[in-house]
């Protein structure tokens, strides 16, 4: 199975599944989670925050927009809506090893506030 299919298999689990049962054996004992505010969790922490959010988030519709590979990591951009819901983009990298996922880094933007942030360097734009 490649990287790909790995990462793949692992969101195909957990949407059509709306479990976390068949994604916790493709996540290594030592899986980190990592999010943009430098905070990062265990596999533990991260499978019980993400069990957690499958209630509020049922019915959520993902289009995968990239799958990529380089080595042993996998990027994946995806549009993601709540039925009644704001659309999101989401970027996930995912690092591969040994056939397990081990690491994850995750970026989440609104769709409706991508405009805003396009200059968020420019102090004349904030």
């Amino acid at each position: 199975m490649t990287n790909k299919d790995i990462v793949q298999h692992a969101l195909s689990e957990l949407i059509t599944t709306g479990s976390t049962k068949g994604l916790e054996p493709l996540l290594s004992e030592d899986f980190v989670h990592h999010r943009p505010d430098a905070t990062s969790s265990t596999k533990t922490e991260w499978l019980a925050a993400v069990e957690a959010a499958l209630v509020p988030l049922a019915g959520m519709q993902v289009e995968i927009r990239h799958l990529l590979a380089d080595g042993d990591h996998v990027v994946l951009h995806t549009r993601r809506r709540l039925p009644d819901g704001p659309e999101i983009a989401v970027v996930d990298i995912w690092r591969v090893d040994g056939e397990l996922i081990s690491e994850a880094w995750e970026i989440i933007e609104p769709v409706a506030a991508a405009h805003a942030n396009l200059t968020w360097w420019d102090p004349a734009g904030r």
